[in-house]
């Protein structure tokens, strides 16, 4: 059977066509977000199964569950932009994609090792964000590439995270290992990006310079101690700020009670000039929710959207019989703190000065350290982050669309 594929070099960021057919067992394509290595490597993988015939690919991600909706869904849009999809089977259920040729393309997650020693035959491997798996995973992978078939490889995409991964200590702590092929790409590589994500990339370059040599330059960084290194304290009248226009009021909250106090925070968000205006706070506690309800009333914002903690529903909804209509929970999700972290750091916080307990957060909320080598983490100290969670939770709407998707869920810390 004769397919003719649509295939363009215009599809391709030129700085990736001389790894096209590189014969390195293993290939390490890392760098800043946005770069296009991910796209790349699908691309790629889809063009060397379709060179061999009745080969098997594995593609992995630490945990299963994120394998639809991220790098399954990159290979079924290529596919289908080759024009290839009406010659392949797609098995979305299984999570598996059969090419006219024979040749088939697996998708696992290496927290379910048992499916994993079913699955014999494989000739290459994916490691879409490496990053997340441990080193061990990573050598039990390498030692089921043991096929007859030639150019066997394993191609791992990540983006630095901290110096106490992996991925560091094994591909560049004593020098390139033999046999491997190390690119480094950022989001000046991808031409394919647009000028939206730029702009919050280059914004971030004002605000958070250190984020942005980790994020956008994709480079092994460290981060200073503080989470946010992006705020002052500055006197202003929010009323004037709000009648400028390109603001918008948005308020959180989070719920504490005998040994945490209730936060609730108050912020303009200028999403043109990139800043976030902090402008009123309470913090206290001992609160009940019937209280908390009063508080907000007479400070007048019953009628505002107030997004609060999700895992109180039951408080949330005494609230909203106090008054408070449209209080409603915040949506969370799998490592939202980070994300929420990442999005407040491309704006400049402003602070009233009449904030604070706010200020005593910013001054103390800090990234903990690696027990063993005392380097900072990708993990936050669950403390001085009361009026911190709030922000998020007023933000999460704006920030819920957007993410720098190509980042390793756990890029925070070096």
């Amino acid at each position: 059977m004769n397919i003719k594929l649509n295939i363009k070099k215009s599809y391709f960021n030129e700085v990736y066509l001389p790894y096209l057919n590189n014969t390195e067992r293993f290939t390490v394509f890392y760098g800043g977000a946005g770069s296009g290595k991910s796209v790349f490597v699908v691309q790629k993988l889809i063009l060397k199964l379709l060179k061999y015939p009745n080969r098997t690919l594995l593609v992995i991600r630490k945990v299963s569950a994120s394998l639809r909706d991220s790098i399954y869904q990159e290979f079924v849009t290529h596919i289908t932009k080759f024009g290839l999809a009406d010659h392949c089977k797609i098995m979305g259920s299984s999570l598996t994609i059969y090419l006219p040729n024979q040749s088939k393309i697996i998708f696992k997650g290496i927290d379910d090792p048992e499916k994993l020693k079913s699955i014999s035959g494989i000739d290459d491997i994916m490691i879409e964000e490496a990053t997340e798996i441990t080193l061990d995973d990573f050598t039990q992978l390498n030692l089921r590439l043991r096929s007859k078939a030639e150019n066997q490889q394993i191609t791992l995409c990540f983006n630095p995270v901290s110096k106490t991964n992996w991925c560091y200590k094994h591909w560049f702590a004593n020098g390139t290992p033999e046999d491997t092929c190390i690119v480094h790409t950022t989001w000046y590589d991808n031409k394919f990006l647009p000028q939206s994500y730029i702009d919050s990339l280059e914004q971030m370059k004002v605000t958070n310079p250190v984020y942005y040599k980790i994020y956008a330059l994709g480079e092994f960084a460290t981060l200073s101690k503080l989470v946010y290194n992006n705020w002052k304290v500055e006197d202003f009248n929010w009323k004037e700020v709000h009648r400028r226009g390109n603001t918008r009021a948005l308020f959180g909250l989070d719920f504490g009670y005998i040994n945490d106090p209730t936060a609730f925070i108050c912020t303009l968000v200028d999403t043109t000039n990139k800043k976030l205006y902090v402008f009123d706070e309470h913090y206290e506690k001992g609160l009940l929710n019937d209280e908390i309800a009063k508080i907000i009333t007479n400070k007048g914002y019953s009628k505002e959207i107030i997004t609060a903690d999700s895992a109180e529903q039951k408080s949330i909804e005494e609230i909203r019989k106090s008054g408070i209509r449209r209080i409603k929970p915040a949506r969370k999700g799998k490592d939202s703190v980070l994300n929420g972290i990442q999005y407040i750091n491309q704006y400049e916080l402003i602070v009233h000065p009449s904030c604070t307990n706010l200020k005593e957060e910013l001054e103390n909320y800090c990234w903990d350290r690696d027990k063993n080598t005392n380097e900072y983490i990708n993990k936050p100290v669950d403390s001085y982050n009361h009026l911190l969670d709030a922000l998020r939770y007023a933000v999460e709407e704006l920030s819920r669309g957007w993410k720098l998707k190509s980042i390793s869920k756990s890029s925070f810390g070096l």
